[in-house]
């Protein structure tokens, strides 16, 4: 075998092994490459499904904040509207036919003057209530009508102003008028 020969075997093994690695090593870049893009679709699902869920959490919240929003928009026009009712129930109350309000005054006077000294009432009352009572009467207060009943020393008083009366009609009964008012 002369030096050409092992040279050429030399190449040929040289030749060899470099398609071997060559071929190693395109195979590895397979390997690695498919692995890559396995990690890359599990990552890109990953953050997929997060978004989703962020995604939901926050049209969930926005939700709720706007069904909140809702209720209290319902509620403070439920109050608007409660508070015009009782504005014109105050009107109406402060324009009573004059017989009307004195049968009212009677009523609340001989029901409540025993043991009493004093009488407290609107400008617009004061002539008919002294008729009504015997009560001293005590100066006038600021009202749509009623009166303020007081004894002797001043440390007892009865309230009987119709806006006070209405008042406490208004809050025993605010439930029902609601019920009424709103189904």
């Amino acid at each position: 075998m002369g030096l050409d020969a092992i040279v050429e075997e030399i190449k040929a093994k040289g030749k060899a092994e470099a398609d071997r690695i060559e071929k190693e090593t395109a195979a590895e870049v397979s390997r690695v490459t498919a692995e890559a893009r396995s990690q890359a679709a599990r990552i890109k699902a990953a953050q997929q499904e997060a978004a989703k869920k962020e995604i939901e959490r926050i049209r969930t919240q926005e939700m709720s904040g706007a069904a909140l929003e809702v209720k209290r928009a319902m509620l403070n026009a439920r109050k608007e509207l409660l508070d015009e009712v009782n504005d014109k129930a105050k009107e109406t109350i402060s324009k009573l036919p004059a017989d009307k309000n004195q049968k009212l005054l009677k009523s609340i006077i001989d029901k409540n003057q025993a043991n009493n000294s004093r009488i407290y009432s609107a400008e617009k009352d004061k002539d008919e209530v002294k008729k009504l009572t015997k009560l001293k009467h005590a100066g006038n207060i600021d009202s749509i009508g009623g009166v303020i009943i007081e004894n002797e020393t001043g440390t007892e008083y009865l309230d009987f102003r119709y806006e006070i009366i209405l008042k406490d009609v208004t809050e025993r009964s605010l439930k029902q008028v609601s019920d009424i008012l709103f189904g």
